[in-house]
């Protein structure tokens, strides 16, 4: 085994997919945690603590693709689809980060009533929407029909768990019985629910799919 496929095969920094999902789910709790007891009550603070579980995210999506690009024979190999599917979500979540910056201290420079916080707050949702539209185009492109099944697969349990989490704190928050959530945290379950549905794919096919 030479020295790249070391690193490949050890995943992303020398830690495997299931080290990120764990800091991933840790660091979300923890914050969520944080903003339901109220212990932190800045909107603004908050907003950047999510910075955290954002990076764990994308320290979990880059082991996942390192594992599938080991040619162990443990994982199946990227394609053409992958790579643009790489690209793809490499430019949405750097818009994401750039316009959830933005937003974040918008505060101190855009009058409240300005229609310019309109565009700026709208412009983190449009980039979590392109990495659904590059997820899809995934499903799409892909002609591996085993690969395109994983995702598939994935795509289902994450939205069986956002819909899940929306539909229960949904009626909780009706009945007074638990804080207001943002509904843009059901966009975080969605992404979260996609790692788990990889664990499965791992689980039950031995490779964590292409998403």
């Amino acid at each position: 085994m030479n020295a790249d496929t070391s690193v490949q095969s050890s995943g992303f920094l020398g830690r495997g997919p299931i080290f990120w999902l764990g800091m991933t789910f840790a660091s979300t709790g923890a914050i969520a945690g944080l903003a339901l007891s109220e212990a932190i009550e800045n909107a603004v603070a908050i907003m950047v603590l999510m910075l955290v579980p954002i990076g764990t995210m994308v320290a979990l999506f880059l082991s996942m693709l390192a594992k599938n690009a080991a040619p162990d024979g443990d994982c199946v190999s990227q394609g053409e689809a992958q790579r643009r599917y790489i690209k793809r979500v490499a430019i949405f979540t750097s818009l994401y980060l750039a316009t959830f910056a933005a937003l974040t201290f918008m505060d101190q420079v855009v009058a409240e009533a300005h229609p310019a916080r309109y565009v700026i707050a709208t412009l983190p949702g449009l980039a979590v929407i392109g990495i659904f539209w590059a997820i899809g185009r995934l499903i799409v492109e892909e002609k591996d029909e085993f690969l395109k099944m994983l995702t598939v697969r994935q795509t289902l349990v994450a939205s069986a768990l956002a819909l899940s989490a929306a539909s229960i704190w949904g009626f909780l928050e009706s009945a007074d019985l638990v804080v207001h959530l943002d509904a843009y945290w059901y966009a975080v379950v969605w992404f979260l629910g996609l790692f788990v549905g990889a664990v499965i794919n791992r689980i039950e096919y031995g490779t964590w799919g292409a998403a």
